[in-house]
């Protein structure tokens, strides 16, 4: 009976993060004028879920998370609109191609288009979604993190494959209960995507495995 209580006293204070993140992101997006305040909030979002995720004690309360949270937003909102509209950019276009052959009769040349640039911007979601993880725990240039989450996205199939899980399952719940992607945004996705890197991305420093030994430690 001890454990459930644990294990229901963890569920609540993890939905209170989500939730909490959530609002913050909505009140700091609007404070940057949407354009320039969402990736900061994404930015400051990763940044607060991974000092979660590593703290020992997770019993944060909601001015704890609000204070984090607004402190990583403030610190990053230059570096993470240039690094954000980077990735936005091709991506976009990326989308735009897609869009064109999809929507366009181009024969058979236009079939096996369609399968490569599918492929490509799942690719490019899986290395922007590890990117923005990468990001949170490495102070390093936009380069190097973009190779680094690159090769991770290989190199990690594991990872790989339960953040496409994890996506696909919040795409499907938020589309079937659409008060559920209003109640939480885009907190419940960027939370995934930092506890699949952190359970499975193998990062030194950040990565599950090494908490646990941490923590065993005496």
């Amino acid at each position: 009976m001890q454990r459930f209580a644990l294990g229901y006293e963890r569920l609540a204070r993890m939905v209170m993060l989500i939730a909490v993140v959530h609002m913050a992101v909505l009140v700091h997006t609007v404070c940057g004028l949407v354009a320039f305040g969402l990736f900061p909030s994404i930015g400051a979002s990763c940044a607060v879920y991974r000092q979660w995720l590593m703290s020992e004690d997770r019993s944060w309360g909601i001015r704890q998370i609000w204070s984090a949270f607004h402190a990583a937003w403030r610190a990053d909102l230059r570096a993470a609109n240039l690094f954000g509209w980077a990735l936005a950019i091709p991506g976009l276009l990326l989308l735009w191609e897609y869009w064109f052959v999809q929507h366009n009769d181009l024969g058979q040349l236009g079939i096996l288009a369609s399968g490569v640039l599918l492929v490509a911007n799942l690719a490019y979601l899986l290395m922007t979604c590890v990117g923005w993880s990468v990001r949170s725990h490495y102070a390093e240039r936009a380069g190097w993190i973009i190779r680094m989450s690159a090769s991770m996205v290989v190199a990690r199939p594991l990872c790989s494959l339960f953040i496409v899980l994890l996506l696909a399952t919040i795409c499907y719940a938020y589309y079937t209960w659409p008060g559920l992607a209003a109640a939480l945004g885009i907190a419940v996705p960027i939370f995934a995507i930092m506890a699949s890197v952190y359970a499975w991305g193998g990062l030194p420093g950040m990565n599950a495995h090494d908490a646990k030994e941490q923590r065993a430690r005496p």
